[in-house]
């Protein structure tokens, strides 16, 4: 079955670690010797290479790009600068242009080339020499540096913008801030901008408050990338049930997190957030953990509409990050298995797996 994946943060662990991955996993995870590995992070549990994505059937990703300013308070920041935040996203915007020259993947900025690539696996009798299709997408949005600025940024491919990630953020307060803190500086300016250029606007990683804000202020298309249920597990960064109603009502798709944070029944400090060998064993995170927060948005919206797969692949710090049955994207597919046990129909399974987001983009790119 084809999987679209809601997040995928690829060129950030990439750069940042060296990764080499357009090659077989099980060459990416070899550790080399003249590469520093990212502390928490080894190429060990690397969960998705380009051959690792065709193997899994996901013929599609949201990619991001990000570049978090550090600010006094709060100590999660890529860079210290605003000009410096500006050129990380661009380097990674180059990371995703050279994969398309090199015919590793595909960029889809307009709802025809989507529809174009999704028929192209569809019809495909195998997807070994297939690109993976990529909608752009940018995790916090400090690295747009005012807001009439996202129009070159959207001319350079960008379609979903987040307007935080961690801490505060040039436009809001975002997680690790609590749920009370809202928009700040020019943000209504920057939604505004968004709203006339038809961009897709994302909720994930972004307080309580600020989204009621941007709701408010915002006329377009919502989604949430990768999040999770606040009903289930506690704590800011999973969404409650209340704004979860105002965003299937939006029309927006889910796509769940696969972090076992975002899965642990017991709830973290998202201000404080400790290693997670130190809380709970590997085992104790499961992917039925992860199908009831899927089945938990069903059942509020009263159809498969509304939830997808939203990996947060290796975002979330790789195989050790997510549920237990998971080692690479491969795994996702299991999913569909348990959903399948659980009495869902074929139709909602393929809903939940891609159609959600395949409808959504075939919707909402420019035409």
């Amino acid at each position: 079955m084809l999987i679209i994946d809601g997040d995928y943060p690829m060129a950030g662990g990439a750069i940042r670690s060296q990764r080499q991955l357009t090659v077989p996993i099980e060459q990416a995870r070899g550790v080399r010797p003249d590469f520093v590995e990212s502390p928490g992070r080894p190429d060990s549990g690397i969960m998705a290479t380009i051959p690792e994505m065709r193997k899994a059937e996901v013929a599609a990703a949201i990619v991001k790009v990000l570049g978090c300013v550090l600010r006094d308070g709060h100590d999660h920041g890529d860079v210290r600068t605003d000009e410096l935040s500006y050129a990380q996203a661009q380097g990674q915007l180059a990371y995703y242009r050279i994969l398309q020259a090199e015919g590793h993947v595909r960029m889809l900025s307009s709802r025809g080339e989507f529809s174009d690539h999704m028929k192209a696996w569809f019809e495909a009798d195998s997807h070994d020499d297939l690109p993976v299709g990529f909608v752009l997408g940018m995790e916090g949005a400090d690295p747009i540096l005012w807001p009439e600025q996202v129009h070159e940024w959207y001319e350079s491919g960008l379609r979903v913008v987040s307007l935080s990630h961690y801490g505060v953020s040039r436009y809001s307060h975002g997680t690790g801030t609590g749920t009370d803190g809202g928009l700040q500086n020019d943000a209504v300016g920057l939604l505004r901008e968004m709203d006339s250029l038809g961009m897709i606007l994302d909720v994930s990683h972004t307080s309580d408050e600020s989204i009621r804000q941007e709701l408010d202020n915002f006329t377009g298309p919502v989604i949430s990338t990768h999040q999770n249920c606040r009903a289930i597990t506690p704590g800011e960064r999973q969404i409650p049930d209340e704004l979860l109603r105002q965003i299937i009502d939006r029309g927006a798709v889910i796509g769940h997190s696969m972090d076992t944070w975002m899965l642990y029944r017991e709830g973290v400090d998202w201000a404080n957030i400790p290693p997670r060998r130190d809380v709970f064993p590997e085992s104790a995170v499961t992917l039925d953990d992860y199908c009831d927060h899927i089945d938990h948005v069903c059942q509020m919206a009263g159809n498969s509409l509304h939830s997808a797969i939203g990996g947060d692949t290796d975002g979330q710090g790789g195989a050790d990050g997510a549920p237990f049955e998971v080692d690479t994207v491969a795994d996702y597919q299991k999913v569909a298995e348990i959903l399948d046990g659980r009495g869902y129909k074929q139709d909602d399974i393929e809903n939940i797996m891609f159609r959600n987001w395949q409808r959504f983009f075939e919707m909402w790119l420019p035409a």
